[in-house]
């Protein structure tokens, strides 16, 4: 994933981004580039539903890991951030609160905005996938979900049994 110096000046940059007092009350989830570059994006409540929505999920099905919701991951596109993310033991040990994590946990949620193109929606999962990510879960209103692994698009989670948005979730 990059070069040391990028990867280190993506966490330096980071760091920067979480001190800067200006940014702090922005309604913007905030992300970095691969050149540092702060990028935002605006979130509505149909998205936050549905983030709240599957943090539960994630939390109910899964006891043996924890779930994050906005966490920072280090990837070769830069510092992204899953709406909601679900580690493993395992991950959670190693990884701790590092700020950004260095590897992506097992399951990254990205609940999707029409704006986002599909060039974005693909660089983004490739970047998790390769960060370490197992799963990629994207969200949209309009289509419903759908999960990718490395091997490409799978019919289903292989963590969790059944994963679907309910309808008291009115689409947004």
């Amino acid at each position: 994933m990059g070069s040391i110096g990028n990867r280190e000046m993506l966490v330096a940059r980071w760091a920067e981004v979480i001190d800067d007092p200006t940014l702090h009350d922005l309604p913007y989830k905030i992300e970095l580039n691969a050149e540092g570059t702060i990028e935002m994006s605006p979130a509505n409540n149909w998205h936050g539903a549905v983030q709240a929505y599957l943090a539960r999920l994630l939390g109910n099905a899964l006891s043996h890991g924890m779930v994050y919701t906005e966490s920072s991951v280090l990837t070769e596109a830069g510092v992204r951030v899953p709406d909601v993310a679900w580690g493993a033991a395992e991950f959670v040990r190693e990884q701790g609160v590092n700020t950004p994590f260095t590897r992506a946990p097992e399951i990254c949620v990205e609940v999707l905005p029409p704006s986002n193109s599909a060039k974005e929606i693909d660089a983004k999962v490739k970047a998790f996938l390769a960060a370490g990510a197992r799963e990629v879960w994207l969200v949209r209103a309009s289509e419903g979900m759908s999960f990718i692994g490395p091997e490409g698009v799978m019919p289903r989670s292989a963590y969790v049994a059944e994963v679907q948005l309910p309808s008291s979730i009115p689409q947004g």
